[in-house]
């Protein structure tokens, strides 16, 4: 790549790197010997300047940052030490700004770098817009006005993109602080003409992709500014020979280091309205079509299709050229608009604007000829999480230019997108004792390319096996097959022991912790578990658990960031979408909000994993939680880990005892306790250790406390104890970390390791005895120490925790400004709420007035019906009355008329018997009664005549007394109906008034006139019966 082409990739703007002179500067190799290093094998803060506070809390913050994201510190071990011990060229002193020889000190091997001296530091800001000219300009001039006495410092700018910009102590040759090469986004230095003319500045991500940091510089000789930031555009450099070399003698690495991204291209251009709209592309062809002079927007999706997920930290800037297969030197970077994930959470978009005006563009604005495209390249420069350099994605696509007033009427809509396989490789950087694993690229190859070198190569399953075994790699978190398979005789202990338990559930029973030492059955933990850690009912914190997941955390991005590092080789949580690491992320989340004071913790998902393969989420939450507060597992994370230390002061005790020999030879390697057991007790094993082992030491865990931790890693050491003699510092780091764990990816060999640790006697008084002495040594070291190392240290506690007190109450000013707005809005909506209801108010009362005014209403038509009912009710009432009175009358008149009629009867009767008793007196008479037949044969003329009257007067009163006897028995039968009647009338007197009308209408008047026709009658009849017999004889 070009110098001059390299400088306008440092930055957009022509100010921010100055042209290189002609200036001569000279490449100075670092020393090979190594830097002083503090207890925690880390290079630690020494400064003696007046107002450096600033720059102490941010360097140290900076060496204190054990993010695998943040800042990596060079390593100081021993192993970079010898790994760096090839001799280096050196080149004559002849660069001008070098006043004098620097002395010879101790510093951090680094690789090449070019060394600059007689520079000053004047200390560092916040600035919100990392490559923006005019804040770097601002901060230059604030930080040059306030600083009174400038720190000396060397600066060293690494030749290539894989290495640090250290800052060292020009007094002390202590290295104050470095900064990876990829982190640093911006260049700048001082306008001409002014009193920052020989300043300069880098801005760099500080912790996340919302934090930066602008450092500024100056330089006793102003004329050095343009060969620094010349050395700054160099290291920017993306060299492709060191990867192809590197893959050359290299093996190919597992398809486990293989990740596939699908990259996304699309052109918008403006439509004049101020909207951007998504250029078309040809049918045929897919070429896009584009027009002059129009301006432009560049939309970038990158999306990760296989493998662990990998976190896109930002764009470290989008490059643009016409052309194919075009050189560094021939990109030019455009203006970022926008990045960040896209609403799915699946892809990472980054939008950039394009000027197809500017002149390096000119090939992709004008016209182009009919029937031919040009090709233009795109490319990005991302910023991965656990990859030590940016990684470029180049896209090549075709185009075709038209005139600014074309219109296009057939088109294809479908997305240009390329395939891209990028083969990473796992290294592990040594931080205080404690490993950091991190990626570095390998190839990055586009899907063609790899498909035909893939062509005729098969790889054979053993030999793959083989190196397998053979290589060093670590083996991953969640290893290992755990049988379910158990005997039945210890089943039917185990029933035994589970009713026992159940019938007395607060005491444990007897013989229990002999069977928690031998295993407990796999398909009994979950219960067991429970059971030990004593929330096998507790209800409370099951139903405060689902109250948790809906709340927000602070430290999502970080719990995030280990759930997808969690147990990679378990199918259970090998999907990043999968159920397994979303019920990881709920358990993670719901206890950094549960437990305020520490939070999540590093490592806390691997041993939420654990309880997430045995029970659900909500069991596992509240088991989790057992183990951190009541095991006591909660307070190493507290008192800035001060009983871990503890807990590592312990075990060196009880290795002094025990392993007197492995002991005094980790005190010959200074190989301390915390630099290999840190993982054993923050995870409890979980990290490393296949799972059957894993299993086991939890099993352990519950039922006997946090001190079994001790036995376990006893009998680590104990077993290890012959390859631990025999190795040395970096041997038995690896050992610890790679060699170990496999041992025990058999069952067997980590059931006769958990045998092996049961029998170790740890006695507790020896454990609180080698406490009371850490807590003595702790006290007379803080007696020796230097007051104002001591007051230093309180001072950056103190401002650690100002700062953190400031996070937290930035977060609750933006939660309080969020809470705001949404009570503002839901108070908008109860307002609105409260006007359609009272709308509906106002109604309902004007319907209530109207149905009151109706119920008013219809009370006085109640009334008034009330009034005639009651006046007809009285008239009926008068009416029976009269009916009664009536009736009464009609059965006196019907008895007098019986009597009469029975008078008359006897009267009749009496009658009868006198014209018979005449009739017997004449003979004549007599006979003729006899012998009527006789009479009417022998007498036809004579006794006919005489005989005539007495038949038709006995005929006459015969039939007058059937129709006094026939109107006797309807006059008796009408009474019967009269009498029913009034029983209806009684129930009906709403009917009552028609059926008397009608009775007295009809059926009473026509009863009275039968009743008088008769009388009548049978008067006439009974005055002319007597006298026709006396008129007979005379």
């Amino acid at each position: 790549m070009e110098d001059s082409s390299s400088l306008r990739k440092v930055s957009s703007s022509t100010e921010s790197v100055a042209t290189v002179t002609s200036e001569e500067f000279v490449l100075v190799p670092t020393s090979s010997s190594g830097s002083p290093q503090g207890s925690e094998g880390k290079p630690r803060l020494k400064m003696a300047w007046n107002g450096s506070e600033q720059l102490q809390k941010a360097m140290e913050e900076v060496l204190d940052d054990d993010d695998d994201d943040e800042v990596k510190v060079e390593k100081s071990s021993v192993e970079q030490m010898e790994k760096h011990r090839e001799p280096q060229r050196q080149i004559p002193e002849t660069q001008p700004a070098e006043a004098s020889p620097t002395p010879h000190t101790p510093t951090v091997q680094e690789e090449d770098s070019v060394q600059f001296n007689k520079l000053s530091y004047l200390g560092c800001t916040w600035v919100k817009a990392p490559r923006n000219e005019a804040e770097a300009q601002k901060a230059m001039a604030t930080l040059r006005a306030e600083s009174a006495i400038p720190i000396p410092i060397t600066l060293h700018v690494p030749c290539g993109p894989d290495g640090s910009v250290r800052i060292v102590d020009q007094a002390s040759g202590t290295e104050i602080a470095s900064f990876p090469i990829y982190k640093v986004l911006f260049c700048a230095r001082g306008k001409e003409g002014s009193v920052e003319s020989d300043c300069f500045s880098f801005t760099e991500s500080y912790r996340s992709s919302e934090d930066f940091q602008i450092h500024v510089f100056s330089c006793h000789i102003k004329e050095a500014v343009s060969r620094i930031l010349y050395s700054f555009s160099t290291a920017f450099r993306r060299s492709s020979r060191t990867s192809d070399i590197r893959d050359a003698t290299q093996s190919t690495p597992a398809e486990s280091d293989l990740f596939t991204f699908t990259i996304s291209l699309d052109i918008k251009e403006d439509d004049g309205k101020g909207n951007y709209n998504s250029v078309p592309k040809d049918r045929e062809k897919f070429y896009f079509k584009l027009r002059q002079g129009v301006q432009k927007k560049v939309v970038v999706s990158v999306q990760q299709m296989c493998n662990k997920e990998l976190g896109i930290e930002r764009c470290f800037g989008m490059l643009l050229s016409p052309g194919q297969k075009v050189c560094n030197s021939d990109m030019h970077l455009v203006d970022m608009e926008s990045m960040g994930k896209s609403s799915d959470g699946k892809a990472y978009i980054i939008t950039a604007t394009w000027n197809p005006n500017v002149a390096a563009f000119q090939p992709l604005n004008e016209d182009t000829p009919k029937d031919k495209q040009v090709y233009m390249t795109v490319a990005v420069d991302l910023v991965v999480t656990e990859v030590v350099e940016p990684v470029r994605f180049l896209l090549e696509t075709l185009v075709r230019v038209y005139p600014s007033n074309e219109r296009f009427w057939y088109f294809s809509r479908k997305t240009f997108t390329e395939t891209f396989y990028l083969r990473l490789r796992q290294q592990v950087l040594e931080k205080g004792g404690q490993s950091d694993a991190v990626y570095e690229v390998v190839s990055l190859q586009r899907e063609a390319e790899r498909s035909n070198q893939e062509k005729g190569q098969v790889a054979s399953p053993t030999e793959e096996e083989e190196a397998d075994e053979d290589s060093d790699s670590e083996i991953s978190s969640g290893t290992g097959d755990v049988s379910k398979d158990c005997p039945e005789k210890i089943l039917e202990s185990w029933g035994g022991i589970l009713n026992r338990w159940h019938g007395n559930l607060p005491t444990r029973p007897k013989g229990l912790p002999a069977l928690v030492r031998s295993g407990i059955p796999e398909p009994l933990r979950a219960e067991v578990w429970q059971l030990l850690a004593g929330c096998h009912d507790n209800h409370d914190l099951l139903e405060h658990y689902r109250i948790l997941i809906t709340k927000d955390s602070a430290q999502e991005s970080v719990i995030t960031r280990d759930i997808h590092r969690t147990f990679p080789a378990h199918d259970y949580f090998k999907d990043s979408d999968g159920d397994g690491q979303d019920s990881l992320y709920k358990i993670c989340k719901a206890y950094s909000v549960y437990d305020e004071e520490i939070g999540y913790c590093p490592g806390q998902s691997f041993l939420a994993a654990v309880l997430l393969l045995h029970m659900p989420e909500e069991q596992a939450f509240c088991v989790l939680v057992k183990i951190m507060y009541e095991y006591g597992l909660r307070a190493l994370f507290k008192n800035n880990f001060e009983d871990l230390h503890c807990k590592f002061h312990q075990l060196e005790r009880l290795m002094q005892e025990q392993l007197p020999d492995l002991w005094s030879h980790f005190q010959d390697l200074n190989l301390e306790a915390h630099m290999y057991a840190s993982q054993w007790f923050l995870t409890l094993f979980t990290a490393k250790f296949p799972l059957c082992m894993v299993f086991h030491i939890t099993d352990l865990l519950l039922c006997e406390g946090l001190n079994i931790i001790f036995n376990v890693s006893l009998a680590l050491l104990k077993t290890s104890k012959e390859d631990l003699l025999q190795a040395d510092f970096e041997g038995a780091l690896k050992f610890f970390r790679v060699q170990l764990p496999k041992r025990y990816r058999a069952a067997e060999n980590a059931r006769r390791l958990m045998e092996q640790a049961c029998n170790i006697k740890v006695p507790t008084k020896k454990l609180k005895k080698f406490e009371k002495e850490y807590q003595t040594l702790r006290e007379s070291q803080l007696q020796q120490e230097d007051p104002i190392d001591r007051y230093q240290r309180e001072n950056r506690r103190l401002q650690e925790a100002s700062m953190r007190l400031e996070q937290e109450n930035d977060d609750l000013a933006h939660e309080l400004v969020t809470s705001k707005i949404a009570l503002r809005n839901d108070l908008d909506q109860a307002e609105d709420k409260a006007d359609v209801l009272n709308k509906e108010l106002l109604n309902t009362k004007q319907r209530l007035v109207e149905t009151e005014e109706e119920k008013r209403r219809h009370e006085e038509e109640t009334a008034q019906l009330k009034e005639v009912f009651r006046r007809e009710l009285e008239k009926a009432e008068l009416e029976i009355k009269k009916t009664t009175s009536i009736i009464a009358e009609y059965k006196q008149i019907c008895s007098q008329l019986s009597t009469r009629l029975e008078k008359q009867q006897a009267a009749t009767k009496e009658e009868l018997d006198v014209v018979r008793n005449k009739v017997m007196g004449c003979e004549h008479c007599r006979d003729l009664f006899n012998t009527l037949g006789s009479l009417q044969s022998s007498s036809p003329g004579s006794d006919r005549t005489s005989s005539e009257p007495l038949d038709e007067e006995k005929d006459g009163l015969k039939e007058q007394l059937r129709q006094l006897e026939l109107e006797l028995a309807q006059t008796k039968l009408q009474l019967v109906e009269a009498k029913c009647r009034i029983q209806e009338l009684e129930h009906q007197r709403g009917v009552l008034i028609t059926e008397m009308q009608a009775a007295k209408n009809s059926w009473f008047s026509k009863t009275l006139g039968s009743l008088k026709s008769s009388a009548s009658s049978s008067s006439s009849s009974t005055s002319q019966t007597p006298s026709s017999p006396k008129d007979g004889p005379a």
